[in-house]
């Protein structure tokens, strides 16, 4: 399997100041009275409570990083409140960087229009993962932006045969394929639990997550010959191994190994 991988995950709540410059609410409003009146209106024309993609406020973006130095679990994470954009930046830095496969569970029909639009609205600059062969001849038959191509790989969709009716849950494929899966949390609960000042409790969660996600990467690496079986047994002891030094000091991941066993 070639370095470097990229793996990626998103937390994200309901953009509130968005709201405010799109509707037409008293301005003494509080943040939860815009967001009650936008869910009410959304209720009375039959629609869920999700917000539409550019209206996702990125709180955290967690990664698994691996190349042929060793694996790094790292989150980027608004917690001021005002810094979404810095976050969305750095990590189209760290693509630009290191230029590494992308990975992702729905990453195409989520994550990246999610940071795509909140890119857009912080004037972020991503040059090379825009690059669709102009700059770089590569990138015209291997880019990030094409659904087919590998520079992104979204599993999901992959593994649906780019049919949607055919998606499978992240949570479901890690404990079918003996990894822990989700623990605590699920994306429903993300901003109640912000509310509630949990933020350090939402990046831990998404960092189990893109575990998931890195762990399920391995698995599909081993299906289509990028990983021998040996090779594979490896990567499985080196995660375990690396989680196991994280663990005295990120209690998560001490948690996520013994669900694991």
């Amino acid at each position: 399997m070639a370095w470097p991988v990229l793996v990626f995950d998103i937390e994200s709540i309901p953009d509130i100041a968005g709201l405010r410059l799109l509707r037409d609410d008293p301005a003494d409003w509080s943040d939860a009275q815009v967001h009650e009146a936008w869910l009410a209106e959304r209720k009375a024309r039959g629609q869920n409570d999700f917000a539409p993609l550019h209206l996702q406020r990125v709180l955290v973006i967690s990664v698994v990083f691996r190349n042929a130095e060793g694996l790094r679990v790292h989150s980027f994470v608004d917690r001021d409140g005002q810094s979404e954009g810095k976050v969305v930046q750095t990590f189209f830095h760290s693509i630009e960087k290191h230029q590494p496969q992308l990975v992702s569970w729905n990453g195409g029909g989520f994550d990246l229009p999610v940071l795509h639009y909140r890119g857009l609205r912080h004037g972020v600059e991503a040059s090379r993962y825009w690059d669709m062969g102009e700059d770089d001849r590569e990138h015209k038959w291997n880019n990030y932006i094409s659904r087919y191509h590998m520079r992104h790989l979204d599993l999901m969709d992959l593994l649906a045969m780019y049919t949607p009716k055919n998606n499978a849950p992240l949570d479901a494929m890690a404990k079918l394929c003996g990894f822990p899966g989700k623990l605590g949390m699920d994306g429903s609960q993300v901003y109640p639990q912000y509310l509630d000042g949990k933020l350090e409790d939402i990046r831990r969660y998404c960092e189990t997550d893109v575990m998931n996600t890195y762990l399920v990467y391995c698995r599909f690496q081993k299906m289509r010959g990028g990983f021998t079986e040996a090779e594979y047994g490896q990567e499985i002891a080196f995660v375990k191994e690396t989680l196991g030094n994280l663990a005295p000091a990120e209690p998560h991941w001490d948690e996520y190994l013994r669900a694991w066993a």
